[in-house]
């Protein structure tokens, strides 16, 4: 019997810095659903801040493919404004090579 993998979800999260710059924080990763993949994608920034806040090393990506590769002092994620899709490769419909210029 085969396992299908877990689809991959991107979630996006509004972010703000202390000095009034905006963006989006992107977290890519598998999850069953977005409520999954927004909830995985929080406990992976939640590990990243804790570990910067105890001088510790950011964890990295967990087997299901969440994770935080840094933590930012001074900006704040809002997470009630996170949104989840399913992610879709930007370059799945061919190389740079396959194409005529």
């Amino acid at each position: 019997m085969d396992v299908m993998p877990l689809p991959l979800y991107e979630v996006d999260v509004p972010i703000r810095s202390t000095t009034g710059l905006r963006g989006v924080h992107v977290f890519t990763g598998r999850a069953g659903s977005r409520r999954a993949a927004v909830r995985a994608a929080h406990e992976a920034y939640n590990a990243a801040r804790a570990a910067a806040a105890t001088g510790g090393e950011i964890p990295r990506v967990r087997p299901d493919g969440w994770g935080a590769r840094g933590y930012r002092p001074g900006w704040e994620l809002d997470w009630k404004a996170a949104t989840a899709g399913r992610w879709h490769d930007p370059y799945s419909w061919g190389r740079a090579g396959d194409c005529e210029l």
